[in-house]
């Protein structure tokens, strides 16, 4: 069974940073196939930052140059360091991760492995 246990979240004001982490426990798959996404509630779920199908760290325009996604293959971990936060950058954000190769690199559109959520607020 896989889990997907995120931790990192919390409360930060203006131009703070926070980073996020998750563990993918039981997942066999390389951590080139997860992703990190944010959901506001009454919007749809999008995604932040993960990899392209060449291992290349990919990221949302919106926080291009503030966001870095990264990975430790040892402690097979996942992580999301995020700078300059923003109000608009207030969500739950989600680690997920394709339910197989044909599911990476994980989108909105494929199957996936779903963290908990943990919130990230953004106020001063």
């Amino acid at each position: 069974q896989v889990q997907l246990v995120e931790s990192g979240g919390g409360s930060v004001q203006p131009g703070g940073s926070l980073k996020l982490s998750c563990e993918p426990r039981g997942y066999t798959y390389s951590s080139l196939c997860m992703a990190w996404f944010r959901q506001v509630a009454g919007k749809m779920r999008e995604e932040v930052a993960g990899w392209d199908n060449y291992g290349r760290a990919s990221y949302a325009d919106l926080v291009k140059g503030r966001f870095t996604i990264s990975r430790d293959d040892v402690k097979n971990m996942l992580y999301l360091e995020m700078n300059s936060l923003r109000p608009e950058d207030t969500a739950v954000y989600y680690c997920a991760a394709g339910v197989s190769s044909h599911h990476c690199p994980p989108t909105t559109r494929t199957q996936n492995y779903w963290g908990q959520g943990t919130q990230v607020t953004v106020s001063s």
